[in-house]
């Protein structure tokens, strides 16, 4: 039977559908980065603040969760062979997505290759074996790439930005800087926003903190073109430790506020939810929060400013009310923020237990 609130995601989508004005892309972080923007979403009122505001804004107790997935170089400017009577030899762009298993990945290639046909990724050999449903290709390699990855590759940033040639000033700015598992084919933005010297003056004051791993894809930002109940999520890889769970869960009980930092880490708690403790392990989640689901683990929720019919933005109508997401954007778009990866953050309260809009 459909699911009735993807039919009430399509009006959702509708209704906070905006216009932005190129201008208002973020084409470079903040610097240093906890000078970004903030603005606090609360119940009754919506406050202008800058990120640095984080530790006034914080209690001591509350638990901050982070998504320690890094970016990974996946932007890869492969070739065709050449034959013994000098053809071929023309440039594909690779873009991959993930490690399907040993020495497999699944990519995107432009223009595309059939299967059986060969590529270069520098002097690494693959072999296109198969088509996914989405067009995707899988290609096999005759060893592990990942430790070439940093030589062949570049980072993948999203196509709204302008990044030009000087891809060492991005392997630095387009990672968390408590980046750790290699994975990722996109920042979990709302990680960009702290420093070292913020992380400390918040365990300095007792707030906590614990990581999951969520190696985000490039599904994660792919637009909703038809009907939300139409939209396929993709697999992505999650990791919740037995420290993580336990923190989670211990906070939970004692009252203590969860805060998720990103939307996929959102997604990684929910996922890890059983209905009534979160629960170490790790899987593939095709995990999709649509206004009508209630978010049960976090209270609090950092993320940044998205894409008009994206399922990011379903997921913080769910999180926080369509009501207050509307309002917040209008103020955004009123105001001076900087939209979408590179831009400025908002502090969203949980509307569990709201019965408004």
């Amino acid at each position: 039977m459909p699911d009735p609130n993807l039919h009430d995601a399509d009006a959702v989508l509708a209704r906070l559908n905006f216009t932005l004005p190129p201008e208002r892309i973020a084409q470079t972080g903040a610097e240093p980065r906890d000078s970004s923007r903030l603005m606090v979403v609360g119940p009754h009122e919506i406050s202008p603040h800058v990120f640095s505001d984080l530790p006034t804004l914080l209690r001591p107790g509350d638990l901050l969760v982070f998504n320690q997935s890094r970016v990974i170089p996946a932007r890869v400017m492969a070739r065709k062979p050449v034959t013994p009577e000098g053809h071929g030899g023309g440039a594909v762009e690779v873009m991959l997505l993930r490690e399907e298993e040993n020495n497999v990945w699944s990519a995107y290639l432009k223009p595309a290759r059939r299967a059986g046909k060969e590529l270069w990724l520098g002097e690494h050999r693959a072999e296109v074996v198969g088509i996914l449903e989405d067009g995707a290709r899988l290609l096999r390699f005759e060893h592990d790439l990942k430790p070439h990855l940093d030589e062949i590759g570049r980072l993948p940033l999203p196509p709204y930005i302008d990044a030009g040639d000087d891809d060492e000033v991005w392997r630095e700015r387009y990672q968390t800087v408590y980046a750790r598992d290699p994975g990722s084919v996109a920042a979990p933005t709302a990680g960009l926003h702290f420093t070292p010297n913020l992380l400390s003056t918040l365990d300095a004051m007792g707030v906590e903190r614990c990581a999951v791993t969520l190696h985000v894809g490039a599904g994660t930002f792919r637009p909703i073109t038809g009907s939300v109940a139409d939209h396929t999520m993709h697999a992505e890889r999650y990791v919740v430790s037995e420290a993580t769970a336990k923190a989670i869960n211990r906070a939970r009980a004692q009252g203590r506020r969860v805060v998720a930092v990103g939307t996929t880490t959102v997604r990684t708690l929910e996922s890890a939810w059983d209905g009534t403790a979160v629960q170490a392990g790790e899987g593939d989640t095709r995990i999709f929060i649509t206004p009508g689901t209630q978010v049960r683990v976090p209270d609090l929720l950092l993320t940044n400013l998205h894409l008009p019919g994206s399922t990011l933005l379903l997921l913080v109508a769910a999180f926080a009310g369509e009501d207050r997401i509307r309002a917040a954007y209008d103020a955004a778009l009123a105001g001076d923020y900087r939209f979408y990866s590179l831009g400025d953050a908002m502090l969203l309260e949980n509307r569990r237990g709201d019965t408004s809009g």
